[in-house]
C-alpha cells in the first residue's frame, strides 16, 4: 500500500497539484465517502434484520448513486463529473445538516470542502487505491494514514510543525494517560497527540475500556483538539476516525487569542506542541 501511495503522489504532483496538504485533503474526502457508504449499509442492514425502517439513511433513493459502491463502478470520465457536480455538493450540505449526517465529528468540517483532483485518470486511479485500503484493519489504515500525514513537511508554512511521531509517543508514555482522562491539545494540527494518545490507552488500559462507561468516554468525551485551519480540523478528524474514535471534539478554535478563562479545569491533560509563527 505505501508503494501505490507513493505512486499516487507522484502522479498528483505530474497531475499538477504539489501541495502535500492538498493531496492529503483530496484523499481525505474520498476516504469519508467511502466510510459514509460503510455506515449507510450497516443501518441498511440492522433495517433488515429488524424490519423497522432506516434510522438516519445518509443516503436518499435519489442519492444512491452517489454511494462510493456505485462510484467506483463508473468510467472515470463520468467518475470526474458525478464528484464535481454531485457528491461534492452532497458533502458540503452534510456540514449544515447534522442529524442527516450521524456520521461523525468530520462531517461538520465538510462546509468548505473542494474537489480539486485535476483529471478523470488521476482521479480513477485514486479511487482504486482508496478501495484498496483495508478499512475493517484498524491499524493498517491508520499506520497507511499516517505514513501520508508524514509527506508533510517537517516544518510547514503557517507556522505548522508535525512532531516527528517518535517524540509525541516519549511525552505521551511520560504522561500515561488513562480511562477517564479528559485531554486538551490546543493546537492540534493532525491530531497526532491526540491518536498516540488513544493507542497508548487501547494498549496498556484495554481491560478497563471493556467496561461501557469507560468505552463511551473514551470515544465522546475523552479526546479534544482546537486548531484554526480548516484543512487541519479534517485531516485530524479522519485521523481519529481511522484510529477508531468514533466523536472526538475536534474544533475551530484560535487558542491563543480567544480568552480560555474558566476552561482549565475542564482537562486532566495537554498535550501540545504549541505553535511557533
Amino acid at each position: 500500500m505505501r508503494s501505490k501511495v507513493d505512486r499516487l503522489w507522484d502522479a498528483f504532483w505530474s497531475g499538477g497539484i504539489s501541495n502535500p496538504l492538498e493531496v492529503i485533503e483530496q484523499i481525505t474526502y474520498l476516504l469519508f465517502i467511502r466510510r459514509l457508504d460503510e455506515l449507510h449499509s450497516l443501518r441498511l442492514k440492522r433495517a433488515q434484520r429488524t424490519g423497522e425502517p432506516v434510522e438516519n439513511p445518509i443516503f436518499s433513493a435519489d442519492q444512491d448513486h452517489l454511494r462510493w459502491s456505485k462510484l467506483k463502478e463508473l468510467d472515470p470520465g463520468t467518475m470526474h463529473q458525478v464528484m464535481a457536480e454531485e457528491v461534492f455538493p452532497f458533502l458540503r450540505a452534510l456540514g449544515d445538516n447534522q442529524s442527516s449526517a450521524g456520521a461523525s465529528t468530520y462531517s461538520d468540517h465538510m462546509r468548505d470542502a473542494r474537489f480539486t483532483v485535476p483529471t478523470a485518470a488521476l482521479l480513477g486511479r485514486v479511487v482504486d487505491m482508496v478501495d484498496g485500503i483495508p478499512m475493517e484493519n484498524r491499524d493498517a489504515t491508520g499506520d497507511l494514514y499516517e505514513y501520508m500525514l508524514s509527506k508533510i513537511a517537517t516544518s510547514g508554512t503557517n507556522g505548522q510543525f508535525r512532531t516527528p511521531r517518535h517524540i509525541i509517543e516519549t511525552m505521551v508514555a511520560m504522561m500515561d494517560p488513562k480511562p477517564g482522562d479528559r485531554i486538551i491539545d490546543p493546537a492540534c494540527g493532525t491530531a497526532g497527540f491526540l491518536v498516540s494518545a488513544a493507542d497508548h490507552i487501547r494498549e496498556h488500559y484495554s481491560a478497563e475500556l471493556m467496561r461501557p462507561e469507560n468505552r463511551e468516554q473514551f470515544h465522546a468525551q475523552m479526546f479534544h483538539g482546537y486548531d484554526f485551519d480548516s484543512t487541519m480540523l479534517r485531516i485530524g478528524s479522519m485521523n481519529m476516525m481511522l484510529h477508531g474514535v468514533e466523536s472526538p471534539d475536534i474544533r475551530y478554535r484560535d487558542s491563543l487569542s480567544e480568552g480560555a478563562v474558566g476552561e482549565s479545569e475542564d482537562f486532566t491533560m495537554v498535550l501540545a506542541n504549541p505553535p511557533f509563527a
